[in-house]
């Protein structure tokens, strides 16, 4: 989904703002939520969630491997090739998250959501 100003957006999920207190110090009286199925307008797209310092890695050294690794000695090699399967699952998770962009929402209740997810949004 591409999310761009002035697109509707309806929340997929229930999201937990906080607790509700009263004036008084620690009077916790409840929870605060915005339900799934609110919908609203994106007021701005903020860009691209930036890279894990692991995914970064990850490309890092598996560049390194495929220019370099025929040409390296095996135990550099296999010492490489160690380091690229340890950050292999968060270079996946990162791959099937896809891009995900981070936008302002204004619902049309009146409360705003920043940094919001794209992923917690569906457009109508």
């Amino acid at each position: 989904m591409t999310l761009e100003e002035g697109r509707r957006v309806r929340l997929a999920a229930d999201l937990g703002i906080g607790e509700a207190v009263t004036g008084e110090p620690g009077a916790v009286v409840g929870f605060l939520a915005l339900g799934a199925g609110i919908e609203g307008t994106v007021e701005r797209v903020d860009g691209e969630l930036p890279e894990s310092e692991e995914v970064r890695e990850y490309q890092r050294l598996k560049a390194l491997f495929e220019d370099y690794g025929h040409t390296m000695p095996a135990a550099s090699r296999e010492r490489l090739a160690a380091q690229l399967a340890e950050l292999e699952p968060e270079w996946a998770a990162y791959r099937e998250r896809g891009r995900r962009v981070t936008v302002r929402v204004r619902w049309d209740n009146g409360f705003v959501l920043d940094g919001a997810h794209q992923d917690v949004l569906t457009a109508l």
